[in-house]
């Protein structure tokens, strides 16, 4: 399946439909010009349309409002632990500056787990997350959260960490194998709010028990009608397309 996921980017990528119709656009012009103006116009209008936010924030927030958001007092007191799930650092290659972090988009994956490391600091850290890359390098993403971590006070060997997983699937069947991991045992699922369903649902049929606490929302409660942006829009539209067409792989295999 890992495999598969990356090579199917052209399912999520609205760019790449683009690409596509303007190539059969071009091959149409010669033998079909009345085809290609009409193919052409449809290409420019689904390009426009890609920057208008609203649209793929109604995806985003139909995956996000699944799962609220829990105050810390909300907490179940008997909770041993919380589960981060990889996905905020930067790829290896990025880490060019000697002991400085590289986050992405999703970096309140660990800067709300800190914050709730700060408020119950009796709760263990397991951070779960190998190479997502298909061709990864030799620093997975476990070990270059050991190297955030440390900058942030933390001492590593206070933290579990799982570096083999590259799915989400995987980050749940690893992370319950490491020694001091009861599964069992309550624990939260710390990931970004629009990929807390696929989680939730691979982390329980693996046999987690497990709360969401949800952090990264996109969407927000509402979207301006006005917001419009080509660039957040497409990242939006790739962003919910990859979760959904990965939600329902994820139930078709049975691992969700």
């Amino acid at each position: 399946m890992f495999i598969a996921s990356k090579l199917t980017p052209f399912l999520t990528q609205p760019l790449a439909w683009v690409a596509l119709l303007l190539l059969v656009t071009l091959l149409c012009i010669q033998r079909r010009p009345q085809w290609a103006l009409r193919l052409g116009s449809c290409t420019l209008a689904l390009l426009l349309v890609l920057g208008w936010e609203p649209l793929p924030d109604a995806l985003l927030r139909h995956l996000e409002q699944q799962y609220p958001p829990i105050a810390h007092e909300k907490i179940d007191p008997s909770t041993v632990g919380v589960v981060v799930l990889g996905g905020a650092l930067e790829s290896a290659y990025v880490w060019s500056v000697p002991g400085q972090s590289a986050l992405n988009d999703a970096a309140e994956r660990l800067t709300e787990a800190l914050a709730l490391l700060r408020q119950r600091p009796h709760l263990k850290l397991l951070f779960t997350g190998g190479e997502g890359e298909l061709l990864g390098s030799d620093l997975p993403e476990a070990e270059r959260a050991k190297v955030f971590f440390a900058g942030q006070g933390l001492c590593p060997e206070h933290i579990l960490f799982e570096a083999a997983s590259r799915t989400t699937y995987e980050n749940a069947l690893l992370g319950k194998q490491l020694a001091g991991v009861d599964s069992q045992q309550p624990w939260l699922l710390l990931t970004s709010a629009w990929h807390m369903p696929r989680a939730m649902a691979t982390f329980r049929q693996a046999g987690w028990n497990v709360s969401a606490y949800p952090v990264d929302f996109r969407a927000g409660a509402s979207t301006p009608w006005t917001q419009y942006s080509m660039d957040q829009g497409v990242k939006k539209w790739r962003l919910a397309l990859h979760e959904m067409l990965g939600l329902l792989a994820y139930r078709l295999a049975g691992r969700a």
